[in-house]
């Protein structure tokens, strides 16, 4: 049996709460501009009920021309929306890959779809000159870096010293609240005052709380933790068959999982 740790919430936690669907009244015509951009593959933009991007990226602060640091790209989900966004806004994308670098600089080497935009290898040096980016975004990765040993604070570390003074950490990842986080987050569901504690510790402060990537439907209770959910849908233990009763339907119908949004300022 898995221990759990039983946190409570810091009790001067700030709350913004912002509506997550109404990018159709935007201010930021470009960045509507890029979340609708046919660029997109299809893959992402099916996923833009769950991640609401335009109203996520404007709670975490981006704005025109800003050097923004996105940790671990991966699949492009917010490289496809960021990329064109700052090259139309004289802003720069600087990519952390946590793989292969060559691999994702060459997916996305047309500079006139995605600009002049910047990869370096995350965990393997600096991010960007010290206090050089306005904007570090790192979607549902803390809860990987916690079953490393020194890994979460190596990252949080790499994040303070690439942002200037006053500058934007924008943090998704999925929440284990109202319910215990089980021992270093092995089910993938973080708890927000844990969260908040350690990347406090790092440096940073709370700025704002949104329940813009909230799912009241996810009730945290999967039998593979949350890559149970859309869009891992995992079936099955590694090396063992699917379960005859096994359902796919009901955690389609659930969708993806209930995430905080959290934006931190360096102190």
């Amino acid at each position: 049996m898995l221990r759990r740790h039983v946190l409570t919430a810091p009790p001067a936690m700030a709350l913004a709460t912002l509506a997550g669907a109404a990018w159709s009244a935007a201010s930021d015509t470009r960045l509507a501009a890029a979340v609708a951009s046919p660029a997109r593959s299809p893959r992402n933009v099916a996923r833009d009920p769950w991640r609401h991007p335009y109203a996520t990226l404007e709670f975490w602060g981006l704005k025109p021309g800003m050097t923004v640091v996105e940790i671990d790209p991966s699949g492009g989900y917010w490289f496809e929306i960021l990329a064109p966004y700052l090259k139309a806004t004289r802003g720069q994308y600087i990519g952390a890959v946590e793989g292969d670098v060559a691999a994702f600089k060459a997916k996305y080497a047309d500079p006139a779809m995605w600009g002049d935009i910047t990869t370096v290898p995350f965990g393997g040096g600096p991010l960007a000159a010290p206090a050089s980016a306005d904007l570090v975004i790192t979607a549902r990765n803390i809860h990987d870096w916690m079953w490393t040993e020194g890994k979460l604070g190596q990252a949080l570390a790499s994040f303070h010293a690439a942002l200037k003074p006053g500058g934007l950490l924008g943090v998704e990842e999925h929440r284990a609240d109202p319910r215990p986080m089980i021992q270093e987050a092995r089910d993938g569901y973080v708890s927000t005052a844990w969260l908040v504690d350690a990347v406090d510790k790092a440096g940073f402060t709370l700025a704002a709380q949104s329940e813009i990537n909230a799912n009241p439907k996810d009730d945290k209770d999967h039998p593979f933790g949350v890559w149970t959910l859309p869009p891992t849908l995992r079936s099955h233990a590694k090396d063992q068959p699917v379960a005859a009763d096994y359902d796919g339907a009901k955690y389609v119908a659930i969708g993806e999982s209930d995430r905080m949004t959290l934006r931190f300022k360096k102190v």
